[in-house]
C-alpha cells in the first residue's frame, strides 16, 4: 500500500512496556521484557521505537511497570530528539500510585486509562498502541492510512497464521469490507476454527494467498480514534485490550483489520526468543537488521572493534568490543564485550555479552577468589544455550541442551523449552557439566 497519511503530528504512539514476562524467565528475572537484549547489541524495545521514528511518528509514550530500571536507563541513553525536532519526544510513564488510585496497572487497557491525562496534554486525533516485545518491521503509515480511509473507529493489525498456530492467538474473522465481525480468543475446536476463515475474496487480495490457511491472528497492534478510546476506557472493569476492549468494540461493528504479511515474531517464550536470534545468523534471515531504508536504532556505546585471533567462525553475529582467541563459533550470536577463551567452542548459542570490561585488578581478584572472569573460559563447550549478560563460565565447562527435560531449575542454570539458560551474573565453576 502507498502511504498517503501525512498528518503525523495528530498521532500519539503508546508502547506497552510489558508485564512480568513469566514465559521469558529467567531472562526477565531482573529486567522488563522489552529490555531483554536482542541480536548482540539491541534491546527488544528498540524495535517499536525505531519503527515509530522511521514512520515519522515522534511523539512516543512508553508505559512501564515491572522491573523497569534497566529499560528506563536504556531508553534515556539511546533516544534524544534535538532542536530540529521540537515536537518530538519519548516520554516514560511509569506506574504510580495517586490519592485516588493505589493499585498498579491491571492490564494493557488499564495502563492507558491511568495515563489518559498525560496523553490528553498533547493534541491528537489517533492513538497507535504497540507492544514493546515483538520482532517485525512495519511502516505504521500503512495502517494509519488504511484506518483513515476505511472510516473504522479502531483498526487491529492481523497476520495470517497456520491452523495449529491459530489455536494460540486471538483469531479475527472479517467480512468483504475488512470489518471484523467475530473475535475468538485461542479457539481450540476445529469446527470453530473453520468458521473463522477469511473470505476467499479477501484472501485473493493477499500477496501470498496460500500462507496462513486463512486465519487472521491479532498482533496486539491497534489504531484508535481518540474519542473512541476514551469512551471504551470509561468502563473501569475493562482492563485489557485483547480480552475486554477489542471484543466489545467488535460487537458494535467499529473494528477493522489491517492484514500484515511480513515477518512477525511475538517473542513470548524462551524457544521463540532463541530461534529468532539464531535465525539472524542465516545468510538471508527472516528479519533484516541491514535495511538502510528502515534502520533499527539503539544505544551508541563507542566500543572498540572486536578482536578475533586464529578462530573458526561460521554463520555468526559478533557485536562490538569482543575478544575471541583460538575459538570455534558456529551459528551463534555473540553480544557486546564478550570474551571467549582459548579452545572454547560455541554452537547454536546466544551469548548476550557484558555490561562492562573487567579491569586488570578485577581479573587478578577473580584469580584469587577462584572465580572465572566474565565470558567463556578456555576449552569449554556450549551448545543450545542462552548465556545472559555478565555470566561467568569457567574453564573446561560443558553446557549442552541435549538430553535435558523441557523445563528444570538448578542453582546456576535453568532449562526452558529445551534451551539451557545461564542467568545474568551466574557463575559456572571450572569443570562443570550441564
Amino acid at each position: 500500500m502507498t502511504s498517503k497519511f501525512t498528518e503525523f503530528h495528530r498521532v500519539l504512539a503508546v508502547i506497552m512496556g510489558g508485564g512480568a514476562g513469566t514465559r521469558l524467565f529467567p531472562l526477565t528475572k531482573e529486567r522488563a521484557k522489552p529490555a531483554v537484549p536482542l541480536a548482540g547489541k539491541y534491546r527488544l524495545v528498540d524495535i517499536p521505537i525505531s519503527l515509530c521514528i522511521n514512520s515519522g511518528l515522534k511523539r512516543i509514550f512508553l508505559l512501564t511497570q515491572y522491573l523497569s530500571s534497566s529499560l528506563h536507563r536504556h531508553v534515556q541513553q539511546s533516544y534524544r530528539f534535538d532542536d530540529y525536532e521540537p515536537r518530538g519526544f519519548i516520554e516514560i510513564l511509569a506506574a504510580t500510585q495517586t490519592r485516588d488510585k493505589f493499585s498498579w496497572y491491571q492490564g494493557t487497557a488499564d495502563a492507558v486509562r491511568q495515563n489518559l491525562g498525560h496523553l490528553n496534554n498533547h493534541p491528537h486525533d489517533l492513538i497507535l498502541i504497540l507492544s514493546g516485545d515483538q520482532l517485525y518491521r512495519m511502516d505504521y503509515r500503512d495502517i494509519l492510512a488504511q484506518h483513515v480511509a476505511s472510516g473504522h473507529e479502531v483498526t487491529v493489525a492481523t497476520i495470517p497464521v497456520q491452523r495449529e498456530a491459530a489455536k494460540g492467538f486471538g483469531i479475527m474473522q472479517i467480512d468483504e469490507t475488512g470489518t471484523v465481525v467475530r473475535f475468538e480468543e485461542k479457539p481450540k475446536d476445529d469446527g470453530l476454527l473453520d468458521s473463522l476463515r477469511m473470505p476467499e475474496s479477501t484472501r485473493a487480495t493477499l500477496h501470498n494467498p496460500g500462507v496462513g490457511e486463512g486465519f487472521l491472528a491479532s498482533m496486539g497492534i491497534y489504531v484508535f480514534n481518540a474519542a473512541t478510546l476514551a469512551r471504551a476506557l470509561a468502563a473501569p472493569d475493562r482492563e485489557d485490550f485483547g480480552k475486554h476492549i477489542i471484543p466489545a468494540l467488535v460487537r458494535e461493528g467499529k473494528v477493522g483489520s489491517f492484514v500484515y504479511e511480513g515477518y512477525w515474531e511475538d517473542i513470548g517464550t524462551i524457544r521463540a526468543f532463541f530461534d529468532a536470534n539464531l535465525d539472524l545468523t542465516e545468510v538471508v534471515p527472516k528479519f533484516n537488521f541491514y535495511d538502510q531504508t528502515s534502520p533499527i536504532y539503539s544505544r551508541a556505546r563507542f566500543l572498540p572493534a572486536s578482536k578475533i585471533h586464529n578462530s573458526r567462525i561460521e554463520r555468526a553475529i559478533i557485536a562490538d568490543g569482543c575478544i575471541i582467541s583460538d575459538a570455534e563459533i558456529i551459528r551463534s550470536c555473540v553480544g557486546v564485550r564478550s570474551r571467549i577463551g582459548h579452545g572454547a567452542r560455541m554452537h547454536n548459542t546466544v551469548m548476550m555479552g557484558s555490561d562492562y570490561f573487567e579491569s586488570a585488578e578485577s581479573l587478578a581478584a577473580n584469580a584469587q577468589l577462584g572465580r572465572p572472569p566474565i565470558g567463556i573460559g578456555a576449552n569449554s563447550f556450549v551448545e543450545g544455550a542462552i548465556i545472559d549478560k555478565n555470566a561467568r563460565i569457567g574453564r573446561d565447562v560443558t553446557i549442552r541442551a541435549t538430553g535435558k527435560t523441557a523445563d528444570m531449575d538448578h542453582d546456576f542454570y535453568h532449562v526452558r523449552d529445551g534451551v539451557v539458560v545461564i542467568p545474568k551474573g551466574a557463575v559456572v565453576p571450572d569443570g562443570a557439566v550441564i
